[in-house]
């Protein structure tokens, strides 16, 4: 972590990536400081854009979004033109999750949650429409050992 933070700044990140509905009273009380202080540290944080929201999270399994599926996704065009229309084209599906551009065989990591293998073909098709790719791999998860572990600070 850059040493522009200290032992304060990342007791309230580590807080608040453990429970980010804490109050601010209840949070300051945690990392030793007033309220005021606290609050400006969080005000700092999110200014510097360390801080960028917070999200209630949701246990997937509970609404029936029982299949993740990792897409590996190999291309062949890297013009800056390909590359604003594939962007903009992923980021319609909601069911994909993360969206990442990797180093190593492919070029492209989508995490994508879904119901069930039936919904994850929908969403297949709906990925390969209207955009030229070279390879797509599915590599589905049969158990999430770990998820959303917190950043070690």
């Amino acid at each position: 972590m850059a040493d522009s933070y200290d032992h304060i700044d990342r007791a309230i990140l580590n807080a608040l990536q453990a429970d980010a509905s804490l109050s601010q009273r209840a949070l300051a009380e945690r990392v030793g400081l007033s309220q005021n202080a606290c609050w400006r540290r969080l005000h700092r944080l999110s200014e510097q854009g360390v801080l960028r929201g917070s999200r209630a999270r949701i246990c997937r399994e509970k609404l029936g979004l029982d299949l993740v599926v990792f897409v590996m996704l190999r291309t062949r065009h890297h013009s800056a033109d390909w590359l604003r229309a594939f962007r903009r084209h992923v980021l319609t599906i909601p069911e994909v999750v993360d969206f990442h551009r990797i180093g190593g065989d492919y070029d492209y990591m989508l995490k994508v949650v879904t119901e069930d293998m039936r919904a994850y073909d929908r969403v297949y098709r709906r990925l390969i429409e209207g955009v030229e790719l070279d390879s797509v791999t599915s590599y589905f998860a049969m158990e999430a050992i770990a998820e959303e572990r917190p950043l070690l600070l």
